[in-house]
């Protein structure tokens, strides 16, 4: 297995790279260094020796990609490219372009998105496992084909409608929790509410239309026949056979996701107002700080990989049968 995950681990060095220059162009084909001078310093007739200045003091003086001036290997080290990305290999994300220290930030700010993230996943992994297996056992009558007309309809609403429907119905309309803001400690809770129901509630749809396919595809298979014929309750069949089988399919989706419950809810955070990543970034793409949107980028990514590493870990555990080679 050691081996297994150090061969993932250098497979993954050219993806990062690759997300690494790809966001690297693609902004920089939207913005210029001057550009990102003008915003940052905040006057639309902020001089060319003001901008200069901004540039050198933050690294955006040499030359995007390749440095004709030198030779040698230094006109692709003597770089914006080379210079901004290397320490991203260490983890060292450096000074957004308003000057503050992106690594502290990400640590401070990664736990209301945490705060958010695990409830909402939790709590919807139970209901939509549930509610997908009691569809299951009344299937082929009046309830599985309302439940799944149910499901296609909430999937069809757009996440804004449930984040703008919460907030005006258990916030605004019957006041039981703030529709927007964040506190420390348990007065967070408060606030976390409603953003965790609106997360549950509009992912229902999609997660257990998914997993009402994955159990009726095991239903049908010869163990479940044979437990059956043994005498063995419908229920019991459900949750002895079909729900363990199912696991397989259940986990690639639940455990790829969870390093990435790290990055916040982009959407979510920024109309509840809660400072977790996902509102951070969001505010760095409005503000064109590229410092920060490249880390964020990177850390993505590299929590992405870390995802699919674990999801094939995870399929040994599960199915003894799966081996990592």
């Amino acid at each position: 297995m050691s081996a297994y995950i150090l061969r993932r681990l250098l497979y993954a060095l050219p993806i990062l790279i690759g997300v690494n220059l790809i966001t690297f162009l693609l902004f920089f084909v939207v913005n210029s260094p001057d550009d990102m001078a003008r915003m940052q310093l905040g006057d639309k007739r902020v001089t060319q020796e003001a901008i200069d200045t901004w540039k050198g003091e933050h690294g955006y003086d040499k030359p995007l990609l390749y440095n004709a001036e030198v030779g040698g290997l230094a006109s692709l080290t003597d770089t914006i490219f080379f210079e901004k990305s290397l320490k991203l290999f260490a983890f060292d994300f450096g000074q957004s372009d308003s000057g503050r220290d992106i690594g502290y930030d990400i640590r401070q700010r990664m736990w209301p998105s945490l705060a958010i993230a695990i409830p909402t996943l939790l709590v919807g992994l139970a209901i939509s496992i549930s509610y997908a297996l009691m569809i299951v056992f009344f299937r082929a009558t009046y309830i599985d084909f309302g439940s799944v007309v149910l499901l296609v309809a909430m999937m069809s609403i757009s996440g804004l409608f449930y984040i703008i429907g919460g907030q005006f119905l258990i916030g605004k309309l019957f006041h039981l929790v703030p529709i927007s803001g964040y506190d420390h400690g348990l007065e967070a809770l408060k606030f976390l509410i409603l953003p965790v129901v609106v997360g549950v509630v509009a992912g229902i749809g999609s997660s257990t239309r998914l997993y009402r396919t994955f159990f009726l595809e095991e239903i049908n298979r010869d163990y479940v026949r044979t437990a059956r014929a043994k005498g063995l309750r419908e229920r019991a069949v459900l949750f002895r056979h079909v729900l363990r089988n199912a696991l397989i399919p259940i986990l690639t989706g639940v455990v790829a996701v969870l390093p990435l419950l790290f990055m916040g809810a982009l959407i979510i955070e920024s109309f509840f107002g809660v400072p977790g990543l996902g509102s951070y970034t969001i505010d760095a793409i409005n503000r064109q700080d590229f410092s920060i949107v490249r880390a964020m980028v990177f850390l993505g990514s590299v929590l992405y990989i870390i995802g699919l590493i674990m999801t094939d870990i995870s399929y040994t555990l599960v199915d003894p049968r799966v081996r990592l080679s």
